[in-house]
């Protein structure tokens, strides 16, 4: 007989992996223990040779459905042993290196609990086993032990105690099991604080009357797993509205919820991928393309939204004006499943916050926040502690391509390339907008969530109050920081600021490089590699000259990069003004390629120079030529919010970032984009300046000022330029190859979010036998910066 110690590391508690280990311990014959520790799963055991092979072959093969297994060392055990069966043994706390599970969709057997009467689980909100339920949301520490997580406040009855001491059972040692008796508890309450009585609804429970409720036009603040949404009816336009109106949303898209694939294929035609991704235990929101209608129809209505192609159970124009996509969702909790139960039809379910703030995710602040946008409250009395967005996920191709990473997917770890294995801890700070950190350690990346945008005051908070969580969760104690290049970003300024206090080194990173290496990391690309060609396209970035960079060529590896190309640099007039009014960037693209005497003289019939005509020329020249916040830019971003303005999209004014630049790529005729004529593709010219090569876009305005002067359609004119700036990206590709040894091809930075772009570039890159890597676990965004700023970081540090 030989008595074995086997570590298990991975996502491997909380998600039903020692009920696991002990049913199969049992069949194998085995005696000994299992418990969970800091590192993960710890099992020692006594058995045959050919049992304990057996029993860590079935370990493998029979993992439990949430749980993942990094690594599994075997070790002889020395010390005592006096087990005469296998048993569960109390969790040891010790240093942290075990993982912590994603939050996870309702599984189907809990499901299925839920609406059978004769379940003791029967119409209960917070209904989950080990296959299933909250882990990162009501996690205060580890290991994942109910005592460390919020349900600590709800002592378990004795028929909850009785299974989840139930080896058999599924719900053994579920940490947030509950019920009805034991359990938390939802309450409905009316926003003007006016009594709520049974007879105001035809309702079983609380629960059920939301329904009602929405159907009824009226908007409800729902408390769910990671924060507060707002939802209401999304075929009801005046409900839309009034959400739009009293959230102060105005344009951009609302997340939809339905309550099965059935419901969401009246509205798109989901692919298989999408399926996948809709019913996986993640249940992001997944972007697809709306269905039933021609892309000449879709195009009119898109341009018309007023026009009539609407069926009985049509979605409000309101909930994505401007788009041909949709994001839906499908229920991840029992209390999402019961609401939706008698809806079929989309509700809007979108973050409960104002404007640009942080989710709300107490009861209390729900109240004083969203008290004068929603009707109506549904709370329940467990407390989030770590809020969680939804995930977003599209499918581009073949491939899935994260847009947010958050609930489903955040903080499961990514694991790094080979060369990364030993090294310490780093922290990365991330960007200003749509900000992650993350943590390196032991040959793995910790992403955080998504955390928004830092300018705002509440998500600096927020962040803050996440970073210390994550830091003491995982008692990580950095021995290096990483941070943008860009001095004002806050995440800068912090990341300086804990480095001071802990005197330690800061890595600054340059942003573009970040992305790349992000992108290179997530593709297991080994430390020692060849540099990669990255084109990095994005809204902005701090460059090395001082400037805005944006539309990059990169000869890159994971210690250093070299500038091969950039699009041609232009003034942003009014710095950020120029990013929520595209106008001011058609105008200086206009500057650059020409004078305005020309262009009068030329172009003066056309609406676009007559409108900015009408703007105060002569002050924006003065800051133009003054360099009087109006830094330069080879901005893509901006070069797209350029072209939409300059044929009538979202002209004067957007009031999300990339609405411009979405709206044209919803509009794009697909018969132009696949014509493969000479005159489909407006020129662009191709300089040097400084030893880098310069893409220029005075021919590509030309010609499109001309194609204005034609009358040619909106939709054609944004086909043509999608189609010529893949062209112009990839020409320069094969002019850099003349020079560079270059095998892979990087596409990365927010821009690449486009799918109409990157299929383009990726095909026509992969037509020159090019191998082409883009996103997928993290956002091509500046989501995934924090990544890219860790791994360089990391390297400088194993080869200074």
């Amino acid at each position: 007989m030989s008595i074995e110690e086997i570590r298990v590391y991975g996502t491997v508690q909380g998600v039903g992996f020692r009920p696991t280990v002990y049913r199969l311990a049992k069949a194998c014959g085995l005696r000994g223990e299992v418990f969970n520790d800091g590192q993960g799963v710890l099992i020692r055991v006594s058995g045959s040779d050919e049992s304990l092979t057996e029993f860590v072959q079935r370990l493998q093969q029979e993992c439990p459905p949430l749980a993942i297994i990094n690594q599994l060392t075997r070790t002889r055990y020395q010390g005592e042993f006096s087990f005469n069966d296998f048993v569960i043994s109390t969790s040891v706390s010790n240093a942290i290196k075990t993982e912590i599970a994603a939050d996870a969709a309702t599984c189907p057997q809990c499901q299925e609990d839920i609406f059978n009467p004769l379940s003791r689980w029967y119409r209960y909100p917070f209904t989950n086993c080990t296959h299933c339920g909250p882990r990162l949301s009501i996690i205060r520490a580890i290991p994942y032990d109910r005592n460390n997580t919020s349900m600590a406040a709800f002592a378990m009855c004795s028929e909850c105690a009785k299974e989840y001491n139930d080896v058999e059972n599924r719900r053994f040692h579920a940490q947030p099991i509950a019920c009805h008796i034991c359990g938390p508890q939802v309450t409905l309450e009316r926003a003007d604080n006016k009594p709520i009585t049974a007879f105001m609804f035809s309702m079983l429970d609380d629960i059920d009357a939301v329904c009602t409720l929405l159907q009824k036009g009226e908007i409800v603040a729902i408390k769910g797993l990671g924060g507060i949404h707002l939802a209401c009816d999304a075929t009801q336009e005046t409900a839309v509205q009034k959400l739009r109106d009293r959230k102060k949303r105005y344009h951009k898209p609302f997340a939809l919820m339905a309550r099965d694939i059935t419901v969401i294929e009246e509205y798109c035609t989901p692919s298989a991928k999408e399926k996948e991704l809709l019913k996986s235990p993640a249940a992001p929101i997944v972007l697809m393309r709306k269905k039933g209608l021609e892309d000449r129809v879709t195009r009119e209505k898109l341009l018309t939204p007023n026009s009539s192609f609407l069926t009985p159970n049509s979605l409000a124009h309101s909930v994505a004006p401007g788009q041909n996509t949709l994001g839906f969702m499908l229920p991840y909790t029992p209390l999402h499943h019961l609401i939706l139960k008698r809806m079929n039809r989309p509700i809007v379910l979108t973050s409960g916050n104002i404007s640009d703030e942080p989710q709300c995710i107490d009861n209390e602040e729900a109240r004083q926040k969203l008290g004068k946008i929603a009707d109506y409250f549904l709370l329940h009395n467990r407390k989030i502690v770590n809020r969680l967005d939804d995930s977003i996920v599209r499918v581009v191709g073949d491939k899935v391509q994260t847009i947010r990473r958050a609930r489903g997917y955040a903080p499961t770890p990514i694991n790094l390339p080979p060369g990364f294995n030993n090294v310490p801890h780093i922290l990365a700070m991330g960007s200003e907008l749509k900000n992650t950190f993350c943590l390196l350690r032991d040959g793995q990346a910790i992403l955080s969530q998504h955390l928004g945008d830092l300018e705002n005051a509440a998500a600096f908070n927020a962040y803050q109050n996440t970073l210390n969580l994550y830091l003491n969760l995982f008692e990580h104690k950095p021995e290096i920081i990483s941070v943008d290049l860009h001095p004002e970003y806050l995440s800068t300024k912090l990341g300086k600021e804990l480095a001071n206090a802990n005197q330690i080194k800061v890595y600054n990173i340059q942003h573009h490089h970040a992305h790349i290496a992000a992108c290179m990391a997530e593709n297991n690309i080994p430390l020692d590699s060849n540099p990669v060609l990255g084109i990095a396209l994005d809204g902005l970035g701090y460059g090395e000259d001082g400037t805005l960079w944006g539309g990059e060529f990169m000869l890159a590896d994971y210690h250093q990069f070299k500038r091969l190309a950039t699009f041609k640099p232009v003034a942003m007039i009014g710095g950020k003004q120029a990013i929520s009014q595209p106008w001011r960037n058609t105008y200086v693209q206009l500057l650059s390629a020409f004078t305005w005497q020309y262009l009068k003289q030329e172009y003066g019939e056309l609406e676009i120079l007559q409108f900015i005509e009408k703007k105060p020329l002569n002050l924006l020249n003065q800051l133009i030529e003054k360099e009087i916040n109006s830094p330069l830019t080879s901005s893509i971003g901006r070069l797209f919010d350029a072209v939409a303005a300059a044929i009538g999209i979202c002209r004067e004014e957007c009031s999300y970032e990339g609405q411009a630049a979405i709206a044209m790529e919803a509009l794009v005729d697909v018969h132009s984009l696949n014509n493969h004529e000479e005159t489909q593709i407006y020129p662009f010219k191709l300089d040097i300046s400084d030893s880098i090569y310069c893409i220029d876009p005075r021919p590509m305005w030309q010609a499109l000022l001309h194609d204005l002067q034609q009358q040619i359609s909106q939709p054609v004119i944004a086909a043509k330029f999608h189609k010529s700036l893949a062209n112009v990206i990839v020409e320069m590709v094969k002019h850099l190859r003349t020079e560079n040894v270059i095998n892979k091809v990087i596409l990365t930075g927010g821009v690449f979010q486009n799918s109409i772009l990157l299929q383009q570039v990726s095909n026509r890159l992969q037509a020159l036998e090019i191998k082409v890597l883009t996103h997928s676990l993290v956002p091509s965004n500046d989501g995934g910066l924090s990544l890219g700023q860790a791994v360089i970081a990391a390297a400088k540090l194993i080869n200074p």
